[in-house]
């Protein structure tokens, strides 16, 4: 049997919050709005952190980088800009992210897709984030602490769905760097400015 091809990788899962209601209210301006999202936000923002989609859904994607530090201000810099995109709009029409990210071993199909627990602990890692908020593993925050400045929330050892072992969880709240979450202890500030660049 030919052994897998694996590589160590930082893997970024990404989902729309409440994309059935919202396509459910306006399917073609919902639909318009997410193309735009990917050519003006998305897509510069990838290139600017090297990193690469992977594949897209409906309301969401999955991309991988090299650098834990790429990924974690690909973030950032996504989250911060669907601020500003969704400034004016009522609640009900802001599209907002959900985003999580871990530093994992993965298997590499040969279409290029990506497979095994690294990539399904980024995607149960999304779940937990916020609206417009981003959730890391533990061997992902340890990448960044102390290069990134940015406020880390510790949200304790976690138990994800279909994974065996307890998962260190930091929340991270891009839109609002130093407010912290309620009944959560605070971690360690993540020191690089963080530049914020302006879906299928």
């Amino acid at each position: 049997m030919e052994r897998p091809n694996r590589r160590l990788r930082t893997i970024l899962a990404a989902d729309a919050v409440g994309y059935s209601r919202l396509v459910g209210t306006d399917e073609e301006g919902t639909l318009e709005r997410l193309r735009a999202i990917r050519k003006e936000v998305i897509d510069p923002v990838m290139a600017a952190h090297r990193g690469r989609i992977v594949k897209t859904t409906g309301d969401g994607l999955l991309a991988e980088f090299a650098s834990v530090v790429d990924a974690v201000r690909s973030a950032i810099d996504m989250q911060r800009a669907m601020v500003e995109s969704n400034a004016g709009l009522a609640p009900d029409r802001r599209i907002e992210f959900r985003i999580g990210i871990n530093l994992g071993d993965v298997v590499v199909e040969d279409d290029g897709d990506l497979m095994g627990d690294g990539v399904n602990v980024a995607a149960r890692l999304e779940s937990m984030a916020e609206p417009g908020g981003i959730c890391l593993s533990g061997a992902a925050y340890d990448q960044v602490r102390g290069k990134i400045d940015i406020a880390a929330h510790d949200r304790g050892r976690q138990q994800l769905k279909n994974i065996a072992e307890l998962v260190q969880v930091y929340a991270l709240s891009p839109a609002h760097p130093a407010a912290a979450a309620p009944h959560a202890a605070v971690a360690p500030r993540l020191s690089i400015v963080v530049l914020t660049a302006s879906w299928v």
